[in-house]
């Protein structure tokens, strides 16, 4: 197979005609001009020997090849800027023969309950032993494709992800399951028959493996209320609208008009870890979030559990 070679600013070109939707809007963000652009791609096109993008009125769009070129290429260019950030962290420290430690972006995917609770500490303990590090969290919905994607995309170095048997760690991603929580029953405090009420879900807990165990609950209706994130789940119980069965992540902090009831033995748990590259599970950043996330326990509902 010929060797193919494709500057880092063929990758930008790339990436940015990918984000932007077009070439015109990706030359104003590269300050080229469009035709530049459009060689730039056509070059990359003849060199790989696919289509990278379908061209029409609308703009440019990433074809299944191109996709793949994308993700890739978000992952060439973030590389590019682990070894500048790592090259110069340590020739930084080579006159005391230490290192100066890592320094740099560390972009983190996570799902809202996980955002709130589980990465706080782990970053405020990051912050403090490594402030060389940049860390930003974006939240996305753990549906589909979910934080693992946006890891395997090029967009985060790493994702906190829930894992199980419905949401496998991506083949061309590593990664390791951090902490197992339970699910409890929530309904409003003091309610006489709890078990009568409504139930309250939303999408993102549709996506648990724990979903033979509910169907095996005779006792759980159907969702007859759905709600946009587990937070929204919260308000509505506690506002006597329904009850609801969630994680303890979602639980941190509920309020005491919700009652949390313990599920017995054979409740059902939710696996949530961390997913990465295998090449930026070696950068010192990641490691470092990595340690600080395994320190740490989940923190529990405050509000007061109960036996079934």
């Amino acid at each position: 197979m010929n060797t193919v070679d494709l500057a880092p600013q063929e990758l930008r070109t790339l990436v940015a005609v990918a984000e932007e939707g077009g070439f015109s809007a990706a030359a104003v963000r590269l300050g080229a001009t469009q035709s530049a652009v459009s060689h730039a791609v056509r070059g990359m096109e003849r060199k790989l020997g696919v289509v990278l993008f379908e061209r029409g009125r609308h703009g440019a769009r990433p074809t299944a090849a191109g996709e793949r070129a994308v993700a890739h290429g978000r992952r060439v260019l973030r590389l590019l800027q682990v070894l500048v950030a790592e090259t110069r962290g340590a020739g930084a420290g080579s006159g005391s023969g230490e290192s100066a430690g890592p320094s740099g972006p560390l972009r983190i995917a996570a799902f809202r309950s996980a955002a709130l609770h589980l990465l706080p500490p782990a970053l405020e303990r990051l912050a403090a032993r490594h402030p060389g590090i940049e860390a930003s969290v974006t939240v996305v919905r753990e549906v589909g494709p979910g934080t693992a994607g946006e890891v395997a995309a090029g967009r985060a170095d790493i994702g906190i992800a829930t894992l199980g048997t419905s949401s496998p760690v991506p083949p061309e991603l590593v990664g390791d399951v951090l902490l197992e929580e339970p699910y409890s029953l929530v309904h409003p405090a003091g309610h006489p028959d709890p078990r009568s009420l409504p139930l309250v879900d939303w999408t993102e807990n549709c996506t648990s493996y724990t979903r033979e165990w509910w169907a095996a609950q005779e006792w759980l209706p159907p969702a007859t209320v759905r709600a946009e994130d587990d937070g929204a789940v919260l308000s509505m119980v506690s506002s006597g609208l329904g009850m609801a069965v969630m994680p303890a992540l979602s639980l941190t902090g509920a309020p005491l008009t919700l009652q949390i009831t313990d599920l017995g033995p054979r409740r059902p748990t939710r696996r949530v870890g961390y997913v990465t590259t295998p090449e930026l599970a070696a950068t010192a950043a990641v490691r470092a979030l990595v340690r600080e996330l395994r320190a740490l326990h989940p923190r529990m509902p405050k509000a007061q559990v109960t036996a079934v």
